[in-house]
């Protein structure tokens, strides 16, 4: 988590959308170097085992339960969406017969309703048919409450979903909703068989099947939670040439070093994702001559950030720690958090990443395609090294210094536990950032989480019970439309224990302005507007600290065999979105 996502197409804030759905072409993502081309025709099951490697495990494979990008991946070899978003920006249809446009009648001129027509003769894995009612049964079981479903904004617009017939699915919107494609798309539009989770909705999910039947290429053979998945061939799959390997083993688990190496040195791997590497140990291995891999990157939405907790970690607290009503004792004071942007030095971190390699610096929380990049953050005083600058904030806001040198606020200590994964550059900038902190008078505590642990369900150091002062971690928008990823800000998102802490307001923010910004960009069906209210919601979020953007990363980073072909990198969709073309 990275929690969410990723994404890269140069085009803006809903010209790719609005180009699809007119049978238009949007403009190519930006891709270098990409493994292979287009795959060679294969027979099924030709080829052997597949060994992708990632460095944080897989906790939940059904996906609306997901923890992580990592879970999201590990699903995506078996549940499908109705359509994928493509490494353009546009819709790939998956499950469904092809993509609805304006066009071509599916999407209605008032953009208020959309009418998927499905592939027929599809089969989930234990060879039942795969039909419309699965469909809705999703949206009702992602849309309860009680299910928890950590996707469950992405259809925060939808006022239905019904079934015309076995192969034909109508989504109808509140309003007229400019980002069509919100719902049934990419991996949070993952369709779950009706039969098999359907006595698990609501408060029972939680004890639903942890292994799902599915549509996709594989089907899972053994799964070990914050270990490995490994998968063999749907037999029941629709195509009878795919996919290519007989058996997939999806390893969790290590570093993002070791993966890098894994795949560039050893040969040990075919697959290793978003080696977040320091660029003076990635790219020799990249470049060297006995190099067994190549590395495949895109341009991206996706941004390390700092997260800043609004609610009182406290364990002191009990059952009320963490929840929104409880106030930080001194991250609550705007002047704070200020002199806390002001006191990091992004060059060092951007260093770490290559200075562009895999990452560059940015004090911008909505990026990766130009026209909703905003140019006003640069003025901003938070967004500039200023030690000076942000101790008189400190002074200003009545934070003193003992004899020691260590700051107060109104008689509490004013010290910061700071916890991000295990990995070797995030512990670097870890200790940047800390120095600068520490330049102000603020005891600072690092820690670090297993990731598996970190993006997980269980025990205190989750990202989403967040019970810690500041955190850290990449995430980022799912499509060119930032609409979804933008929601993770509004009141209505707020993560609490009584919600299971699913909501994806991380920092338990609450803002008028921000929701009221929120409102209008889901009613804008102007372009130019939308781009507009996307920079205002993006400078909000800067200038009230909620975050701390530090690098605008690029998505995927990864390695990947010389031998293996099909690769297409993907900044909008999981990077293994088209795996059932993977060859070698």
């Amino acid at each position: 988590m990275t929690i969410k996502w990723r994404g890269g197409a140069a085009v803006g804030l809903a010209a790719a959308l609005t180009l699809a759905a007119c049978g238009q072409q949007a403009a190519p993502s930006t891709s270098a170097p990409s493994a292979a081309a287009t795959a060679t025709p294969a027979a099924r099951g030709a080829g052997g085992e597949l060994k992708i490697l990632y460095w944080q495990a897989v906790t939940a494979l059904n996906t609306h339960h997901s923890q992580g990008t990592k879970d999201y991946d590990g699903g995506r070899l078996v549940l499908e969406p109705l359509a994928a978003m493509g490494p353009d920006g546009k819709p790939v249809a998956a499950l469904a017969a092809d993509v609805p446009t304006i066009a071509n009648g599916g999407v209605s001129k008032d953009l208020t309703t959309v009418t998927w027509k499905l592939k027929s003769g599809v089969k989930w894995s234990d060879g039942s048919d795969f039909t419309s009612a699965d469909v809705v049964f999703t949206y009702n079981y992602v849309t309860n409450k009680d299910t928890a479903a950590t996707d469950a904004n992405t259809y925060d617009n939808v006022k239905t979903v019904e079934a015309v017939d076995k192969t034909t699915v109508k989504v109808t919107y509140k309003a007229p909703n400019p980002n069509f494609y919100e719902a049934f798309v990419t991996g949070y539009g993952n369709i779950i068989q009706e039969k098999q989770y359907k006595d698990f909705i609501g408060a029972k999910a939680k004890d639903g099947p942890k292994i799902p039947v599915g549509t996709g290429p594989y089907k899972v053979n053994e799964f070990k939670p914050n270990d490995v998945v490994t998968y063999v061939i749907n037999d029941s799959y629709r195509d009878p040439a795919k996919p290519f390997f007989k058996t997939v083993q999806f390893k969790g688990g290590g570093d993002a070093t070791s993966s890098a190496r894994a795949v560039f040195q050893t040969g040990e791997s075919d697959y290793s994702w978003n080696l977040q590497v320091e660029a003076t140990v990635l790219k020799p291995m990249i470049d060297a001559s006995e190099s067994k891999g190549v590395f495949v990157s895109a341009l991206s939405p996706n941004v390390e950030r700092i997260l800043i907790n609004r609610s009182n970690p406290a364990s002191s607290l009990g059952d009320k720690r963490g929840e929104p009503d409880q106030a930080h004792p001194f991250l609550s004071d705007l002047k704070v958090r200020q002199a806390l942007a002001m006191a990091i030095d992004r060059k060092p971190i951007a260093d770490l990443y290559g200075g562009g390699l895999t990452g560059e610096a940015t004090c911008n929380i909505v990026t990766g395609t130009p026209d909703i990049f905003s140019k006003n953050t640069a003025g901003m005083s938070v967004c500039k090294f200023d030690l000076a600058a942000a101790n008189k904030l400190l002074d200003d806001a009545g934070a003193t210094k003992g004899a020691d040198g260590k700051r107060s606020y109104k008689g509490v200590p004013m010290k910061i536990l700071y916890q991000t994964t295990v990995n070797p550059l995030r512990q670097k900038e870890q200790e940047i950032v800390k120095n600068g902190w520490s330049q102000l008078g603020i005891d600072v505590e690092l820690k670090s989480v297993n990731a598996g642990v970190f993006f997980g369900t269980d025990g205190n150091d989750t990202a989403a019970k967040f019970f810690s002062d500041v955190e850290m971690f990449t995430n980022g928008a799912e499509s060119p439309d930032p609409t979804n990823y933008l929601s993770g800000w509004t009141s209505a998102e707020i993560k609490t224990k009584a919600g299971n802490w699913s909501g994806n307001n991380y920092e338990r923010w609450s803002n008028k302005d921000y929701d009221a910004l929120f409102a209008q960009l889901k009613a804008e069906g102007d372009p130019a507007k939308r781009n507009d209210l996307a920079i205002k919601m993006n400078d909000l979020l800067v200038q009230d600290v909620v975050v701390i953007p530090l690098v605008a990363r690029k998505s995927p980073t990864s390695g990947v065999s010389k031998l293996l072909k099909g690769i297409k990198a993907n900044p909008w969709d999981s990077e293994m979105w088209n795996i059932a073309d993977w060859t070698k």
